[in-house]
């Protein structure tokens, strides 16, 4: 008699892949709750101890937040990012911005590389968005418009752990965004890293793409520093 060896994963493993697709996929949101325990138990037709296994597992990853008494909320669309996000609440404004550097300069530069029209429309139609909500006193929209706005240029780079790293610092940029709204003076449309970024990407310029985001970053770096 010949034994078979069957190759299918664990079925936490299996579950846990699956409510990972759910988080992943956006039908699941950011910060929203996610089903209650018996109606995931009927929708995968498992017990609940392996559920319960299964949202631990994404809850170590950063991916869900489980609050008792309340239900369990979508924290990251990744590991990637839930680790990210847990790292960031132990460093600086400054350490932050410095790694952003990185990823903001290596994006544009990638982004004038490979961006297309459809891509360019996109980033100048957030920009529009982000100045009619500055205007109108809506900071949190204007803050949300400006993040997806860098998003936009970090998916444009083609280069998608980029942007999936870029896209971890999303719940800290918004926080500091509004932190630093609130205080006298500060410009909430600044062209540098935004309208000029979008203009070099456009024509295809690398090297003024990195430019404009430098005055951008260094903008910010003193900002942060008073």
């Amino acid at each position: 008699m010949t034994l078979t060896t069957s190759h299918r994963p664990p079925l936490v493993e299996e579950i846990t892949a699956k409510l990972r697709e759910l988080i992943h996929s956006g039908e699941w949101p950011l910060q929203q709750r996610i089903p209650a325990e018996p109606e995931l138990m009927a929708m995968l037709g498992v017990s609940r101890g392996t559920l319960r296994e299964a949202v631990k597992a994404l809850a170590h990853g950063g991916m869900l937040d489980v609050r008792r008494g309340d239900g369990t909320y979508v924290r990251a669309t990744s590991e990637i990012a839930g680790a990210a996000q847990r790292m960031y609440r132990d460093h600086s404004q400054v350490h932050i911005l410095e790694v952003r550097v990185g990823l903001d300069t290596q994006a544009a530069r990638l982004a004038a590389r490979h961006a297309t029209a459809g891509d360019v429309d996109a980033m100048r139609g957030l920009l529009e968005t982000r100045r009619d909500a500055w205007l109108a006193g809506d900071y949190a929209g204007w803050a949300r418009a400006d993040w997806d706005f860098h998003v936009c240029v970090a998916q444009a780079s083609g280069n998608p752990l980029l942007h999936e790293l870029y896209a971890s610092f999303g719940e800290v940029f918004h926080a500091d965004l509004l932190r630093q709204q609130r205080r006298g003076g500060f410009n909430g449309l600044p062209h540098e890293g935004h309208d000029e970024l979008v203009d070099a990407i456009a024509a295809h310029d690398e090297t003024a793409a990195v430019d404009s985001v430098h005055r951008n970053l260094n903008s910010c770096a003193e900002w942060i520093q008073q």
